[in-house]
């Protein structure tokens, strides 16, 4: 059995360099458990993360772009029921 994972009651232990240690270190929150910031960093983010992600200006034109490719969408469906 190898030392580098250890399995007991649904938790495991995983072996890391120091290097990466340190830098996932200062990726934690505070009050974050390594689980828990392993879990973020690889999981989708949630809506409540991305909210102010990007400058105001941006978020219009992305919008407006949305908003036509919505257009662009309604009418080829149109066109191909016709």
């Amino acid at each position: 059995m190898s030392i580098d994972m250890l399995t007991c009651m649904g938790v495991r232990t995983i072996a890391v360099s120091d290097e990466v240690y340190g830098r996932l270190k200062a990726l934690k929150r505070s009050g974050e458990s390594f689980s828990k910031l392993l879990d973020r960093m690889s999981g989708r983010p949630s809506l409540t993360e991305l909210a102010g992600a990007l400058p105001r200006d941006q978020v219009d034109v992305l919008r407006r772009s949305i908003e036509e490719g919505r257009a662009r969408s309604r009418a080829r469906r149109s066109r191909a029921v016709r």
